[in-house]
């Protein structure tokens, strides 16, 4: 039976706390997406179980990071995910060998997990940046891809689909078919809808 000493509890209730507030209220309030979000949480309390037991054996901080980068490598290989998900597990992973292993004090522990927290809680919000969606789409109306007509080419997605377009950026041209490829990046709902569906030439077909 393992002697829990208190440190490690504290420790464990520092992270848990930590990683639940980072999740939730930073990545899930967002992005509503529970399945990475639950993954987060428990990658994050694994994490910091085998750091702090094997801590006790003196594990140093060089060989915690070369857990985390066999962790990272084991890491959901058969799915790919985004920069903002990679983000986020990084940080999960990097709060919980921080609580495991670095010997700070509770306080400090804390402070330093909530700076962390602060920083990606803004960061996901308008105040430094302003937070758009992007999708690719399909676009029929070639002429409205040349450059005098961008005012034009912008206002008529803004009439089919009602989204608050700010960029629009072309990709491919194909002229055999008359449509070009093109990334839309725009203002995301008040209501929270989001359109996920693709969009085909045929959907914007007059």
């Amino acid at each position: 039976m393992p002697d829990f000493h208190p440190d490690f509890i504290a420790g464990f209730i520092i992270n848990m706390a930590s990683i639940l507030i980072l999740v939730l209220f930073c990545y899930y309030q967002f992005s509503r997406n529970r399945a990475h979000s639950a993954s987060f949480i428990l990658f994050g309390m694994g994490v910091f179980i085998i750091t702090a037991l094997l801590h006790k054996t003196d594990i140093s901080m060089g060989f915690a990071f070369g857990l985390f980068a066999v962790f990272s490598m084991l890491r959901y290989r058969t799915e790919s995910i985004s920069v903002k998900e990679m983000t986020y597990l990084f940080l999960v992973i990097a709060i919980s060998l921080l609580n495991a292993v670095s010997g700070l004090g509770p306080v400090e522990l804390i402070v330093i997990d909530a700076i962390i927290i602060a920083l990606a809680f803004l960061l996901e919000t308008n105040i430094f940046m302003e937070k758009l969606n992007e999708r690719v789409i399909q676009y029929e109306i070639i002429e409205n891809i040349r450059p005098e007509n961008i005012q034009n080419l912008k206002n008529d997605i803004k009439d089919r689909t009602g989204w608050d377009i700010k960029r629009v950026d072309i990709l491919h041209v194909d002229f055999l078919k008359d449509c070009a490829t093109i990334k839309v990046k725009f203002k995301p709902s008040l209501n929270g809808y989001e359109e996920t569906s693709p969009i085909t030439p045929e959907s914007y077909t007059r």
